[in-house]
């Protein structure tokens, strides 16, 4: 038997190599370019004119919070392009937050998530296929990727196969990890740009408009909600009897487990905050944090509170944010959410101080945008972490204490208009 497994095995791994082998950047550039002569896809390139263009694909295929931080730049090109159709490309789990821009003509989907097993090869394909049946009958003029770090999720390929003669992203040297993990993609881009360091992201999305030679006017977040949304929020609130007082939206989870505050830290700040305000308690956050909105739903133990995680749309959610008095949560994509309908957030990082401004978790990046805030960071990473926490559980997010919060809040609060003091009748947060 062991001598029949090894030339099994042995062919196994050639075929992987060689399917992977196409996937290779260079390799994948050759034959994307054999394919678009022949379609007769490629023009002379030369300088952007936003002039002269007609059709525009933008490609971001991130989480919940690199979207909404996209917002600003949808509006922007949407006045430097006012009749050119645009085609907005997202992961299959935004949509539904995306779908009402009115920045966009149409928004499609592609699937990034893949087995681990010949993953590049199945988003290679997926891109083509994404192409073949609805990129290329466009005849996209422009493509912009705006992500300034590494793409994990083939943004490149999907904007390179569109077949676009003008294609815009951020340079593969913008950073040290970018350079390995994307090596060999700015090949894919006819315009290339290498700065933005130490900036929030909002502003590195805007930088690649102006790099094309648009004007920027403003630079505000916004969700787009329906009346169906608002509706829904309106009659559960009512059932909770939510519609009166102090509405504070708590945010227990994250994308990663470092980034988590514990749970029983959030159930001494609800408990604190229903004592000191007579607070109103609702959770919110994504269906694998079920077990988070329960812990603490159970923690607090009292019907002021209304556990939604996992049961809304992100829009729902958007819309219940929008009538909340105050959002509090660690590094999340609902954080961004409060953020642009005006919501006052307190955000608890794991990423410390002293750590590199760049990170990607770094609030300098990611923080709150254009809305009154109080991050909380640890004063410094916490060994054997070092320039950031790369911890699989929570870790350095530790040093921050639950008395920071209460502080954090209670400074918000009183910076807050319509404010009365503690205690009173009436304690909410216009």
């Amino acid at each position: 038997m062991s001598i029949l497994r090894k030339p099994v095995t042995i062919t196994k791994l050639a075929v992987r190599k060689g399917l992977l082998l196409l996937t290779s950047p260079r390799v994948a550039f050759l034959f994307g370019e054999a394919i678009f002569q022949l379609l007769s896809m490629r023009q002379s390139q030369g300088n952007i004119d936003l002039l002269q263009v007609k059709r525009v694909l933008v490609v971001r295929l991130d989480e919940i919070g690199d979207v909404v931080i996209t917002t600003p730049f949808l509006r922007e090109l949407r006045r430097n392009v006012p009749d050119a159709w645009i085609t907005l490309v997202v992961k299959p789990a935004v949509y539904n937050l995306v779908e009402l821009c009115p920045y966009v003509n149409e928004v499609l989907t592609y699937d990034w998530n893949v087995s681990r097993y010949l993953g590049p090869l199945q988003r290679y394909w997926r891109a083509l296929r994404l192409a073949y049946r609805y990129l290329w009958q466009r005849r996209f003029d422009l493509a912009i990727v705006p992500r300034w770090d590494s793409d994990y999720y083939h943004a490149t390929f999907v904007a390179y196969f569109s077949g676009a003669p003008w294609r815009v992203g951020y340079s593969e040297h913008v950073t040290r990890d970018k350079e390995v993990y994307n090596k060999g993609y700015d090949r894919f881009f006819t315009h290339v740009l290498n700065s933005g360091r130490n900036r929030h992201e909002v502003v590195r999305n805007l930088e690649v408009l102006r790099f094309m030679g648009g004007k920027v006017e403003e630079d505000n977040l916004e969700v787009w909600l329906s009346k169906e949304d608002e509706g829904f929020v309106e009659c559960l609130l009512k059932a909770h009897g939510l519609l009166d007082g102090f509405l504070v939206a708590f945010g227990p989870g994250a994308g990663a487990h470092k980034r988590i505050w514990p749970v029983e830290r959030f159930v001494e700040v609800g408990k604190w905050l229903e004592e000191m305000y007579d607070a109103r308690i609702v959770i919110v956050g994504r269906s694998d944090e079920r077990h988070l909105g329960e812990t603490l739903k159970q923690g607090l133990g009292n019907g002021s509170v209304v556990d939604l995680v996992g049961s809304t749309t992100l829009r729902q959610v958007g819309a219940i944010l929008k009538r909340s008095h105050l959002f509090i949560g660690n590094d999340t994509g609902l954080m961004h959410v409060a953020a642009a309908l005006k919501v006052p957030v307190v955000e608890i990082s794991c990423h410390s101080r002293d750590s590199s401004p760049d990170h990607c978790n770094s609030p300098q990046r990611f923080g709150p945008w254009k809305v009154l805030h109080a991050v909380l960071q640890p004063e410094k990473s916490i060994s054997p972490c070092s320039d950031g926490c790369f911890s699989s559980e929570a870790h350095c997010i530790l040093s921050v204490s639950v008395g920071q919060v209460k502080k954090a809040i209670e400074k918000l609060i009183k910076h807050s208009k319509g404010w009365d003091g503690p205690k009173g009748g009436k304690n909410v947060i216009n």
